[in-house]
């Protein structure tokens, strides 16, 4: 029954995207917003920043996981009421369409516009980059956002059901708005980042893998172990250099960051990326996904 949950999810994901109104994520954005007004404090010596972090975390998590872990225990909504979870938590056509848009723009040498949808995909400045920038910026969004926005929910809808990918793409979104290393977040989001580098540890492994089979696969093998590790973060890393080597592409390096110069450690192989190396990146996710909708298959086979 995994396996045709699974499947089915995947199938909504594909045919729909994510909802253009009132999807659950974007609502659980403005409650986290609403969560920082009343805990951030700049001045406040009683409680650290970092305590109140956890407690607003703590907050805002708890209700939804014992909600949803309470509907699953009723037998005859069980199974939609899982199905349409996973399909809330799958961002994989809409990842596919913002950068297949950075693509058609670049396609058509209009840098505005990719600058413009660039922007919608990545935090660093776009205002300033050139075509080669754009899509170096646009695949490292896709792979990292393999990862996030669809491998990590399979993987954890698999280990623990809806309760689980509820877990996964709740603390995905607070990394996604606290998870910053500078004054404002460094202690208050530590630990949301903290969870989601948890979570996301065997996922993230798991992406690099795949990428690797669905790729290149000893170009990816060797830039997730030679510079995987290089990377900042301990998930993004691997991630995004198995899927440099499996493109054969080089990502990183220098990148700027609300105004500042932050350097990056270089991923990858081989050349700079190019525009149709986006569409490249994409089709790699989306070989990924018939993979672990394969493995997923057989694997519940087998343990049946």
């Amino acid at each position: 029954m995994i396996a045709l949950m699974v499947l089915i999810a995947l199938l909504l994901d594909y045919l729909l995207g994510e909802p253009k109104r009132w999807h659950p994520l974007v609502g659980f954005g403005c409650l986290v917003t609403k969560m920082e007004s009343y805990l951030w404090r700049r001045d406040d010596k009683k409680i650290p920043a970092r305590l109140r972090g956890v407690l607003a975390v703590t907050l805002l998590l708890t209700p939804f996981i014992i909600i949803t872990a309470l509907l699953a225990q009723f037998a005859v909504f069980d199974y939609v009421i899982a199905v349409v979870l996973l399909y809330l938590a799958l961002g994989g056509r809409s990842l596919s369409q913002h950068a297949m848009q950075v693509y058609d723009a670049l396609q058509k040498n209009n840098l505005a516009t990719a600058r413009e949808k660039t922007s919608l995909l990545v935090s660093r400045d776009t205002r300033t980059l050139d075509e080669t920038q754009l899509a170096k910026a646009t695949v490292e969004s896709v792979l990292e956002n393999g990862c996030d926005a669809v491998f990590g929910a399979l993987f954890w809808f698999v280990i623990a059901g809806a309760p689980g990918v509820i877990l996964y793409r709740l603390v995905n979104t607070l990394d996604a708005m606290w998870g910053y290393r500078n004054d404002r977040y460094l202690h208050f989001g530590w630990a949301a980042a903290r969870l989601d580098d948890v979570l996301n540890f065997i996922p993230a492994r798991l992406t690099a893998l795949t990428y690797a089979l669905v790729g290149k696969f000893q170009n990816a093998i060797y830039c997730w172990h030679h510079q995987g590790y290089s990377w900042k973060s301990p998930n993004a890393g691997p991630v995004m250099a198995a899927g440099a080597g499996a493109l054969s592409v080089q990502l990183g390096g220098t990148a700027s960051y609300h105004g500042k110069q932050q350097p990056r450690p270089q991923l990858g192989l081989h050349h700079a990326p190019q525009p149709r190396d986006i569409q490249r990146a994409v089709n790699l996710v989306q070989r990924g996904i018939v993979l672990w909708l394969v493995v997923i298959i057989m694997g519940v086979g087998v343990l049946s």
